[in-house]
């Protein structure tokens, strides 16, 4: 075996299951709650036959005029929770009178981000055709002018970013004084992100808002946000909580896995993890720099199609490079934070954090990019020696349990290799095939068989001319796992050493690096240079009564 644990693949499911599939009976089936047949046949129009349960529990109050804290889990469809019961509700209230030009918007909806906004107003300006919306999503980086235009010509509903929406209450271009309903999405991270004072200074815009209903939706509620909630909501509201004391926060739906590695080998192993786990969708790959985020999607380009998305990138480039991700124009977007918050980009196969994040409410908004709507996905962290604390953190405070996996060893990576190759050749066009006949009939000639002629082929064109051997501790290429067994419980590292140099040459002792106990007291786990595994090993063979044998390590690596 080669010491790479299989994740098994997944098929993507389909973010609803179709209308005709949805029987009568299910509770959660669109028939079952009162929303207008406009809402429900634009629902279905985007496959979506049944509601998420955040939904549906939250529906009727929020219809009832009812303020509102939702808490679910991230990708559970927390933004249609409040876009479908407002929509619903100023429907009911249309009335049959043209719109008047230059009215003040009856919705604002606060979002942390420019990518979370601009979702949201998706979703609005979507639903919003049941009822004639003219909706508009303000946000920085983009000119005032056309933000300003659409506001003089009248809406109703706002999205925007906190800063914006504040610098357009100061001009006098947005007036809040007929406001019906304000929401703050992913308030939590709003927040957190400095715009407490920004969010305040809206939502005591106008004086008292008794009239308002307040709704408020996001994946955590720490201690700041609930004192939010008893200052701007209404006594009484309603909570709706998903989540609850269960400890499991992130994503249920996410197989969460870690991998050992050494910074330095980061390019080479996401590279090698995408092409393992992300091969038929999209990989998000999370970095904690702008630095470390241009170094990465740099190295990966060079055989992937990967793009940055950070901070540092100008506005118009990244609704581009958000725009094309979607698109499927290119697999591989290496993203800081930025990108982790709100964003429901489908299709996303796997999502790889460089390393533990220090907060593990970071790390279950990172995972939960993948495995949205009803699919499933794999989360790799990678994790250096020096942080490997973080990960018992993460398991605690975000409820998941990881999976200790080894980097992709160079046979499974050949052998994907050469998978693909199959499909690219297959592809080739029959009319440059007598152009190589003379090359292929030589090459067959000189090897003791086709297959072997086209599997040296294959591993020449696939680049796996010489396969590297490579750390399943570290992923330090050049170097070995090896497993020590014993007869005995290995009390620490210093057993394995002595009954080792008991039969084998110090100098080769001295090359291990990296010992380590499994979980069981009976094995450790150990690096060697590849050039002194064969030596190793037939060493051992010959010495059966060193205390235990040495044997190529095949399975999953217990933390020291």
């Amino acid at each position: 075996m080669d010491g790479l644990t299989v994740v098994k693949k997944v098929t993507p499911a389909a973010a609803a299951p179709p209308a005709a599939a949805v029987k009568a009976e299910d509770p959660l089936a669109l028939d079952n709650f009162p929303l207008a047949e406009g809402i429900k046949e634009l629902l279905r129009g985007k496959g979506i036959a049944a509601l998420f349960p955040i939904q549906a529990h939250t529906l009727r109050s929020v219809l009832d005029g009812a303020d509102l804290v939702g808490r679910a889990r991230t990708g559970c469809g927390k933004t249609l929770a409040f876009v479908l019961p407002i929509v619903q509700r100023l429907l009911d209230g249309n009335q049959a009178a043209r719109p008047e030009k230059g009215r003040p918007p009856r919705v604002i909806v606060l979002a942390p981000t420019r990518e979370l906004a601009k979702q949201v107003h998706a979703d609005f300006e979507h639903i919003g055709q049941a009822a004639a919306l003219a909706t508009a999503c303000l946000y920085g980086g983009s000119p005032y002018q056309p933000q300003e235009s659409a506001l003089r010509r009248g809406l109703d509903v706002v999205v925007g970013t906190p800063g914006r929406v504040k610098d357009h209450l100061e001009r006098g271009t947005l007036r809040l004084h007929k406001l019906q309903f304000r929401v703050l999405d992913e308030c939590d991270e709003m927040l957190n992100m400095g715009f407490v004072d920004d969010v305040e200074k809206i939502l005591n815009h106008g004086g008292a808002a008794a009239g308002v209903q307040t709704l408020l939706f996001s994946a955590t509620l720490p201690s700041w946000v609930r004192d939010i909630t008893k200052r701007f909501l209404q006594p009484g509201f309603k909570t709706v909580d998903l989540v609850g004391t269960d400890k499991m926060k992130a994503s249920a739906s996410v197989q969460h896995l870690v991998l050992p590695c050494h910074w330095s080998q980061r390019p080479q192993v996401v590279g090698d993890l995408v092409r393992c786990y992300g091969a038929c969708g999209r990989t998000i790959v999370f970095c904690d720099t702008k630095r470390d985020c241009n170094e990465l999607a740099t190295v990966l380009g060079r055989d992937l199609r990967a793009q940055a998305l950070h901070g540092d990138i100008p506005q118009q480039q990244r609704e581009v490079t958000l725009k094309s991700f979607r698109e499927a124009k290119f697999e591989v977007l290496v993203a800081t934070d930025v990108a982790a918050r709100g964003l429901d980009i489908s299709g996303i196969e796997l999502v790889v954090q460089s390393e533990p994040p220090k907060d593990p409410e970071t790390y279950i908004h990172r995972s939960g990019r993948t495995g949205r709507a009803g699919c499933t996905g794999v989360s790799v962290t990678l994790v250096d020696r020096k942080k490997e604390g973080l990960v018992p953190l993460i398991e605690r405070r975000a409820g998941v349990k990881f999976e200790r996996i080894g980097a992709p060893q160079p046979q499974e990576m050949a052998r994907i290799a050469g998978d693909r190759a199959v499909e690219a050749i297959s592809a080739v066009d029959r009319s440059v095939v007598p152009w190589f006949r003379a090359a292929a009939a030589q090459l067959l000639a000189s090897a003791d068989s086709p297959e072997e002629a086209l599997a040296m082929a294959l591993a020449k064109v696939t680049g796996h001319s010489v396969l590297q051997a490579r750390s399943l501790l570290t992923a330090h290429e050049e170097f070995v796992t090896l497993q020590f067994h014993s007869g005995t419980e290995i009390q620490r590292p210093g057993f394995v050493f002595s009954s080792l140099k008991r039969h084998l040459p110090d100098a080769l002792v001295e090359e291990i690096k990296r010992m380590s106990l499994t979980a069981d007291g009976r094995s450790a786990v150990f690096d060697v240079p590849a050039a002194n595994v064969k030596e190793f090993l037939e060493a051992c063979g010959r010495k059966r009564d060193a205390g235990g044998s040495a044997d190529e390590e095949a399975g999953s690596l217990a933390r020291a």
